[in-house]
């Protein structure tokens, strides 16, 4: 009864929190940037290209942000959310290309947002909520995943981009190799 009941208060943990990246982040950058753009009265970008591109951003990055969500619970046995943390450390999946895929994922999301709104002050915002994402990822989540995993944590963090994933010479991407954990 309590495996269910755990299992049940993830799941629900994993909608939370994808409902507040997925729907209530980028409407908060919506709603601010049209704030600021009326505001201050700044024009927005004509360019259409963005626009038509927007859409393969946003499905992207949440294909992402599901691919890497799924790693963490089907193979770290549990979540993104902080309340229901990953009992192994994941390394496969996208997480073989870098150690952050699911911010990648969320601010590649988050762009195509901004693109399609054809607005500077969204695209400014996207950068904002960028950096601040990275400056809690190196300063709290690094940390606590290096006091959760140790050694194997700190080899991966040697081994693995932080959220740029490498490109060889021939554009194929660098991953991470362990033998024995893929």
């Amino acid at each position: 009864m309590e495996v269910n009941s755990l299992k049940q208060k993830e799941v629900l943990g994993i909608i939370l929190g994808g409902a507040i990246f997925i729907f209530g982040i980028p409407l908060l950058i919506i709603l601010l940037s049209h704030f600021l753009d009326n505001y201050f009265n700044l024009p927005g970008f004509n360019f259409r290209l963005a626009v038509l591109f927007s859409p393969f951003l946003m499905i992207t990055g949440l294909i992402l942000v599901i691919w890497s969500v799924w790693c963490q619970f089907k193979r770290g046995k549990g979540s993104p959310v902080p309340l229901i943390p990953t009992q192994k450390l994941v390394i496969t999946g996208p997480y073989k290309y870098c150690r952050n895929p699911m911010a990648l994922g969320t601010v590649i999301y988050y762009l195509g947002i901004a693109l399609f709104e054809s607005s500077f002050s969204s695209l400014l915002l996207v950068a904002l909520f960028s950096i601040l994402f990275v400056l809690y990822i190196k300063l709290v989540e690094e940390k606590e995943l290096e006091a959760r995993f140790g050694k194997d944590y700190s080899e991966y963090k040697k081994k693995t981009p932080f959220i740029i994933p490498r490109i060889d010479k021939k554009g194929k991407l660098f991953k991470f190799r362990n033998d024995h954990n893929s």
